[in-house]
């Protein structure tokens, strides 16, 4: 059962997507844009959220389309059937989440993926992409979450190309990282 905390952080981590969809439904030029983004995403293994993202832009509402999906796959999807009901509850694109949240949140997936949950994994690889867009310090975080997964804890060898913001965040992981494996 998903918390809506984490609900949450799954639309925002996806709302590129999720606006993507509802904005090429509604402007069709969009559409060879958006191919190239659920190419990418099929090439990561999405297959089933393609599938069903590729029959809701051929005009499917059903509340089926949610049947059979993961977790995270259903908040993607039931974000965008909602969103192209009423707009009002599209996750907004200028959000950008709680940076208070970031540590925590970083650091229980990557806790959770190092014990093998692979929707952990998942999404991990996916703020992984989108971080590495951005660049400067999240480029460089993106680079290390690997590391973490795989138990580095060397807070010198994790920072190397960071700057000050970037090395208070990660010292915020490793330290929620320690606190986690007490537990």
């Amino acid at each position: 059962m998903q918390t809506p905390e984490k609900t949450e952080q799954i639309r925002q981590t996806h709302a590129s997507l999720i606006l993507a969809v509802v904005q090429t439904i509604h402007n069709q030029e969009l559409k060879p844009r958006l191919d190239v983004v659920l190419q990418q995403s099929e090439q990561n293994g999405w297959h089933a959220l393609v599938n069903v993202i590729n029959k809701i832009v051929a005009g499917s509402r059903e509340d089926s389309l949610l049947n059979g999906l993961d977790d995270e796959d259903t908040v993607i999807v039931d974000s965008i059937l909602r969103g192209l009901k009423d707009p009002e509850t599209l996750p907004k694109a200028e959000q950008t989440g709680d940076a208070t949240q970031a540590a925590p949140m970083l650091a229980r997936l990557i806790n959770e993926a190092r014990r093998g949950d692979h929707n952990a994994l998942s999404m991990l690889g996916t703020m992984a992409e989108q971080m590495s867009r951005a660049g400067g310090d999240m480029a460089s975080l993106s680079a290390v979450i690997k590391n973490m997964i795989d138990g580095e804890r060397n807070l010198d060898k994790l920072c190397t190309r960071m700057g000050p913001q970037g090395e208070s965040l990660i010292t915020q992981i490793l330290s929620e990282l320690a606190r986690l494996d007490t537990h």
